[in-house]
């Protein structure tokens, strides 16, 4: 029946607990303090890492902290909890615990990132974590260090898996970056395409031989989304047909969430407006530099005011390499150069047209290029939804271990 407890367990205001449990004040567990300030005269390069509310922010010449240490957002970024293990400076931007009471450092580390700190924000402006409203935070406490020890171990694991799968991400990240650096240039070229020897010079640099040197506007043409006047806030429905704007281009393709519908009706009235896979839209305004792929997906969705369509005018073109080369270092870099506006940079349809951009002349090379990137973001993918999943099975054991639901000591049982 509701309401009952299963044996060796307690109701308390922070919800079922084991028996030989506590609830305390979060003031008794630790003591967090500000961090130190260091102005531009004292800042003198060194070993000893200063941390930030984001994390390590840079090197000093001397440690305020001895190890081990704890260091949380104070303001700015709320959220991030570090637990760290050599001599460090905590910045102004941060609390960090002076007094672990006796308790494990990693348990504590545990319990301030299971509090979701960035909810507990005190101001409306700048982000900011008060000290003194957190320490009276009620928790649950196992009654000793050794099981609280247990806990820290338990979830060590999951901290080493999802450590690793960052680092491998961010170092297939850069093998990717790499390839687009050599293989979008002709740095690089795929075995079997080369149809005439060297380099020559264009305006965009040095590229092969049998490439060409052209312009947005000369394989595409570009529209601007519908005006204000066309589409309004109060014509999105629950149910219809998604309107992409600018916070959906994400570097691999369109994000799927929190998009804004329209009825049937406002489809057909707004057909010119419709996408086809194989476009590709850019943000107008803001980050200008910002573009998706429309994929298969995304056949027959609309695109926002917000938003310029790039559409092939031939067949002698690769979508996805020319996606690939939109997202190039150097092709974002020329569209920022080319952007106007003193207080948010934009562009329209004229000024993207006119980018200059540089393909091989066969569309087989260009498949091949992209066909060869594609298959790095499938693995890049593939490890983010083990790293997104690997986060989920650790707040999952967080919340079973730190309620005591799930118990590690033998002695406990």
């Amino acid at each position: 029946m509701r309401g009952e407890l299963k044996p060796g367990y307690k109701q308390t205001e922070v919800g079922v607990i084991p028996e030989e449990w506590e609830v305390i004040d979060l003031a008794r567990l630790c003591t967090l303090q500000r961090g130190f300030d260091i102005t531009e005269a004292t800042r003198v390069t060194g070993t000893v890492p200063v941390y930030s509310s984001s994390g390590l922010a840079y090197y000093h010449n001397k440690a305020m902290v001895s190890p081990p240490g704890v260091v949380t957002g104070r303001k700015g970024i709320l959220g991030k909890v570090f637990l760290i293990n050599e001599p460090f400076w905590p910045h102004d931007t941060t609390l960090w615990v002076k007094d672990f009471k006796g308790n494990h450092p990693a348990y504590v580390t545990l319990v301030l990132q299971n509090f979701h700190l960035e909810h507990l924000d005190a101001a409306t402006s700048v982000p900011t974590l008060n000290r003194n409203n957190l320490a009276g935070h009620r928790i649950a406490v196992p009654p000793t260090k050794a099981e609280q020890e247990a806990i820290a171990e338990a979830l060590s694991d999951m901290d080493a898996l999802i450590e690793s799968l960052e680092q491998l991400i961010a170092k297939k990240r850069q093998i990717k970056q790499g390839a687009m650096q050599e293989l979008l240039t002709g740095k690089k070229r795929l075995p079997g395409f080369t149809t005439k020897p060297g380099y020559k010079q264009t305006e965009v640099g040095m590229i092969p031989e049998d490439w060409e040197g052209t312009t947005v506007g000369e394989i595409s043409d570009v529209k601007t989304g519908p005006f204000g006047s066309a589409l309004h806030e109060k014509d999105y429905v629950n149910n219809g047909t998604p309107i992409i704007t600018v916070e959906h281009l994400g570097e691999s393709g369109v994000h799927h969430t929190n998009l804004p519908t329209v009825s049937d009706a406002d489809k057909l009235r707004l057909k010119t407006y419709s996408l086809r896979q194989g476009d590709i839209v850019f943000s107008r305004v803001g980050s200008v530099d910002r573009n998706a792929l429309i994929k298969v997906a995304e056949d027959g969705w609309l695109f926002s005011g917000r938003l310029l369509r790039v559409r092939l005018k031939g067949r002698d073109t690769d979508a996805p390499y020319l996606s690939y080369h939109f997202h190039s270092e150097a092709f974002k870099q020329r569209v920022r150069d080319v952007a106007v506006g003193q207080t948010m940079a934009s562009i329209n349809t004229q000024i993207l047209m006119d980018v200059e951009i540089i393909l091989p002349l066969t569309q087989a090379e260009q498949t091949a290029i992209a066909t060869i990137l594609t298959d790095m973001d499938a693995e890049i993918a593939v490890l983010e939804e083990k790293l997104a999943k690997a986060h989920q099975l650790k707040q999952g054991m967080m919340q079973e271990l730190l309620t005591g639901k799930t118990r590690l000591m033998e002695s406990a049982k």
